[in-house]
């Protein structure tokens, strides 16, 4: 890439990012709370992180794959990869891990977050074209 294009990329406001980010950290928080609180899990605040840390860490790669920091909003660059790495990546470790993986949680786990990660973006993204039309 050139200079001169390089320059013509513009990057998204800090808050943007670290909203972005925050949110797709919390939204697979609450994908976590919700998932132990159906299976009437104690120990809460460990017992979610535990859950939650394979898919966090998933996302965290989508985000890096992805280079989400570029457009943390867009659906199909960041939303997409936010998503699919987050089950993927936090699949696997879970694997690796020793944690449960079964295809009916693989499947919850696929539908979820991809309603929570990618759907905050469409809705944004929806939001955005309504105030400017």
């Amino acid at each position: 890439m050139s200079s001169r294009a390089a320059k013509s990329i513009k990057m998204p406001s800090l808050p943007l990012l670290l909203g972005a980010a925050a949110a797709d950290a919390v939204l697979i928080l609450v994908f976590a709370a919700v998932g132990r609180d159906a299976h009437q899990r104690g120990d809460i605040l460990t017992g979610v992180l535990l859950t939650a840390w394979p898919f966090l860490a998933g996302a965290a790669l989508g985000w890096l794959f992805a280079r989400a920091w570029r457009n943390p909003l867009s659906v199909r660059r960041a939303g997409l990869a936010v998503w699919l790495g987050s089950v993927a990546g936090g699949m696997a470790l879970r694997a690796v891990t020793g944690q449960t993986v079964v295809l009916p949680f693989v499947i919850v786990a696929l539908l979820s977050l991809g309603v929570l990660l990618v759907g905050y973006r469409l809705l944004l993204t929806g939001a955005r074209r309504r105030r400017r039309a």
